[in-house]
């Protein structure tokens, strides 16, 4: 293809001073790179990744910047090509002796006072500042990871320089303006902090893609900076489609297609009918026009999944999205959800190729995943739904326009952790939706309101979806999208309301009427739920028993194990297991209890929570640990779910919960209880729910939270006084401060979207991501620490994942296989003593550059367990890690 070279000058490399040739910006046996060409090759990929952004996001960045349409791109990529003008400083380019030696050659000394100014990122900040606005430059200048506060580019000043480097410089970024924007360039004032977030995320793409020699080889591709510019936009197009970046088109381009037509492709259901919700809001969608923020309020089993996927392409066709992202609680979660997802994209792909990412620290363990990397790679399958193994790195899954995984990949784009502006960049112009909304404490609440208010400004819409809120955290959300509650109308439930430029409107729609369950309570004990466990299984029936411990799991199925009778399918699900054995674990549930499973006619299950949320399970009857009452209710929707025959004993759904007897509150502390569950909810849930003996669900879920949740509405009068006492007390003093220690917290994490660029850093300390290496975490869920850990047998100085295996060199880099073999055996542990004791331990020699290892650490067994103090960590096959004392 010709070089297409404009602009009224053209500027040759050899006619450049020798200094501006000898600058370099990346070392190497041949030469290195010089510094020009570098920059030149950052925007022409800013540039190209532009191209291929919908029209609403140049919408969005012509507002966001104060500029015309016209020109936005290449004055955009010329901002961002700037970003490395620090590495023209003496402390930067002294770090490479051959390159040092270059520049004497040409005439620039290196004085010894200037050579501790070695930070390029740092020097780019602050030689940027005398070009732009301080904040511009800044964002530019951020593209190792962090913004710089005000004070430390204050402090930064490079001072005496010998003139031989300022004309250097001069020349340098005078011949690069020239070749990228012939006609002088102005520069924004100031901006606020999402615009700049955003400049700062694409910065920092854009370097990751041009540094990578594969694609931008390190060489002069032409005699002049326009051909060797013209030459980058080339290979920069090349590079977008090998990692699979697609350019952008909606899913729908028939804004006014038929609501069941839609559902009925996106379920592969000829004929299906849409539910009553996903009618209500597709009314509420059709005269949307701006952003919106959508809560949907509803219970199990009415299509919530299908109505967000509906309202991505009704919001995408008419606002022009540029994709969707879907958080979750759990990885079990998202990984339910990846499925659902790739079939609602194959279904409207429409020969458009796409890239679909799961987004947890579990995704390459998912051999879904595995699969559709295998088909990018493959020749000829570009027209598939595939995901990249470059959009599957640390930090970039958010950068693909569609993706599953859990909240916590979206909470660190409000945390000052490594490039979270990647991630707001990622997540701009997307439909966001955040499912299950009422399973978070206080803290995580929190960073959801700050996630809706970057959301906003980055010109997001936001499903909000939920079994049904508490009303102070309705409040609490609709504030964060700047909605007054006094604007809400009042609707009963189920309700799906949205709001979208300045106005709210809502409505109530019906759901399907459920057979009543049937409540009832035992103690708390162990034993209590073993005798009734073996009554009820006596007779035909699948039963789930949901704990609220692992302990309490691992010692029902060791004890209950023995005693059922043979050939009775008993399972245990918790998340102690190693990640592969969780997964085969997860999979026999969904065999034996999902919708079209090989269901048997009498099975028990024994799991934690992990099985009370997204998993499309269904059961005979219940036993629960008293849980607050949301979650009982998710655990509920658990019982007679699908439709099927039921065992004579089970024609009516029944709910046991452990600790729902009459006469007192159960004992919180030995059962664990009150280290997983505010005790204050667990308190009022007791005191509502054991006054009851039958639940009407969907009708009942609205009231029974509201009523456990309104700290305004009083007790029942029969509870006794020493519960009472309790409740009112001591559990509501802890659970005040709690609250407002764990807001308090979130408010301390969090960037807020609306503060002033120069101080919204201030005070919000570097941190790092949950597992990643030594230092402070700027965690997404308040509660105990946790470290993920894999597993292996100490045999000397060799290790094996098994102790019947070959063993492996910890000190040499595993091979594929091995490498994914370790990471289906890791585990994320919370007990306080592993934590502490490992957390600082080293991470074997071999795998410290490894890109999915390097930040795993041992948990080293000894006969089979690991040994601190008088605490022994077991990895039993059947039950999974066992703590025990002694």
């Amino acid at each position: 293809m010709p070089i297409d070279i404009r602009g009224p000058r053209v500027h040759c490399f050899d006619e450049l001073p020798d200094a501006v040739q000898h600058i370099w910006a990346k070392s190497g046996d041949e030469g290195g790179y010089g510094l020009l060409p570098h920059i030149l090759d950052i925007a022409a990929v800013a540039e190209q990744i532009l191209r291929r952004e919908p029209a609403s996001t140049l919408a969005w960045a012509a507002r966001a910047f104060g500029r015309s349409e016209d020109g936005l791109i290449r004055w955009l990529a010329w901002l961002m090509g700037q970003h490395d003008l620090g590495k023209a400083t003496v402390g930067f380019q002294a770090k490479w002796p051959q390159g040092k030696l270059a520049d004497e050659a040409s005439g620039l000394s290196f004085p010894s006072r200037l050579l501790s100014a070695d930070r390029h990122d740092l020097s780019s900040a602050v030689l940027l500042s005398a070009r732009m606005n301080r904040q511009l430059a800044g964002a530019v200048a951020a593209h190792h990871g962090f913004h710089f506060e005000p004070r430390v580019v204050k402090n930064a000043k490079i001072l005496g320089e010998p003139q031989a480097w300022i004309e250097a410089r001069r020349v340098l970024i005078e011949t690069y303006d020239q070749t990228l924007l012939p006609e002088v360039a102005d520069v924004a004032a100031d901006l606020d902090l999402s615009s700049l977030n955003w400049l700062a995320g694409l910065t920092s793409v854009a370097d990751w893609i041009g540094s990578n020699t594969v694609w931008f080889p390190h060489r002069l591709r032409h005699e002049t900076c326009e051909g060797h510019h013209a030459c980058a936009l080339q290979l920069a197009d090349q590079a977008l489609d090998q990692i699979g970046w697609p350019r952008q088109r909606p899913l729908l381009t028939e804004t006014h297609a038929d609501v069941a037509d839609l559902i009925a492709r996106m379920t592969g259901l000829a004929g299906i009918q849409p539910r009553p919700l996903q009618q209500a809001a597709d009314e509420l969608l059709k005269f949307c026009a701006a952003p919106a923020l959508l809560i949907v309020e509803a219970p199990m089993g009415e299509g919530k999944t299908e109505l967000a996927f509906l309202a991505h392409l009704r919001l995408q066709a008419q606002l022009g999205h540029r994709g969707l992202y879907i958080g979750l609680p759990t990885q079990a979660t998202g990984n339910a959800m990846f499925q659902r997802a790739l079939r609602f994209l194959h279904a409207f792909q429409d020969g458009m190729p796409l890239d679909l990412q799961l987004a947890h620290g579990g995704a390459a363990l998912s051999d879904q995943v595995v699969e559709l990397r295998q088909d990018h790679g493959a020749l000829g399958r570009h027209e598939a739904v595939q995901c990249s193994e470059w959009f599957s790195q640390k930090r970039r899954a958010l950068i693909s326009p569609y993706g599953v995984g859990t909240i916590d990949q979206a909470l660190y784009a409000t945390l000052n952790v490594k490039h979270h502006f990647v991630r707001l960049w990622g997540l701009t112009n997307r439909v966001v939706v955040l499912d299950e909304v009422h399973a978070y404490d206080s803290y995580t609440g929190g960073l959801i309101e700050a996630l809706l208010r970057w959301l906003k400004a980055l010109g997001c819409s936001v499903i909000l979806m939920s079994a049904t809120l508490p009303a102070s955290r309705r409040r609490a959300l609709l504030s964060a999208w700047d909605v007054d509650e006094h604007a809400l109308p009042a609707l009963p439930y189920p309700r799906v309301v949205m709001a979208s430029d300045g106005r709210v409107d809502g409505r109530h729609c019906v759901s399907r009427a459920l057979a009543p369950i049937d409540l009832c309570g035992i103690d708390e004990s162990m034993d209590s739920i073993v005798e009734r466990v073996l009554v009820e299984l006596a007779g035909d029936g699948c039963i789930a028993v949901i704990v609220n411990t692992v302990d309490r799991a691992q010692q029902l199925y060791t004890t209950l194990r023995p005693q059922v009778i043979s050939g009775v399918p008993v399972l245990l699900f918790h998340a102690r297991f190693p990640a592969e054995e969780r997964g085969q674990h997860e999979r026999e549930v969904m065999r034996l209890f999902g919708k079209t499973g090989e269901r048997p006619k009498r099975a028990l299950l024994i799991a934690t929570q992990v099985a009370e949320q997204s998993l499309d399970i269904d059961f005979d009857l219940l036993i629960s640990d008293l849980a607050p009452v949301d979650l009982l209710l998710q655990r509920a929707g658990r019982l007679h779910r699908h439709e099927r025959v039921r065992p004579s004993a089970h024609q009516r759904p029944r709910l046991v919960v452990a600790g729902l007897t009459r006469g007192a509150l159960p004992e919180l502390k030995q059962t664990g209880w009150a280290s997983v569950y505010d005790p204050y909810l667990l308190g009022r849930t007791w005191a509502f729910a054991s006054r009851e003996q039958q639940w009407t669900l969907p009708q009942d879920i609205d009231r029974l939270v509201q009523l456990v949740y309104d700290d305004e509405t009083d007790l029942p009068a029969d509870i006794d006084g020493t519960s009472r006492a309790y409740i009112e007390g001591e559990a509501l003093g802890e659970h005040l401060a709690q609250v407002q220690q764990m807001s308090q917290f979130a408010a301390n994490a969090a960037i807020d979207a609306h503060a002033e660029p120069q101080n919204a850093y201030v005070g919000k300390p570097h941190g790092r991501e949950a597992g990643e290496g030594l230092g402070e975490d700027n965690r997404t869920r308040f509660g105990a620490e946790s470290l993920t850990l894999i597993p292996v047998h100490v045999d000397g100085g060799l290790w094996r994942l098994f102790p019947d295996e070959p063993s492996f060199d910890p000190t040499l880099k595993p091979g594929a296989e091995l490498s994914r073999r370790l990471l289906t055996r890791q585990v994320k542990l919370s007990r306080k003593a592993v934590v502490k004791a490992l957390q600082g331990s080293e991470i074997p020699a071999g795998w410290r550059a490894h890109p999915w290892l390097s930040d795993l650490r041992v948990l080293p067994l000894t006969e089979g367990c690991w040994r601190h103090g008088s605490l022994c960590v077991r990895l039993d096959e059947r039950i999974g890690i066992v703590y025990t004392s002694g």
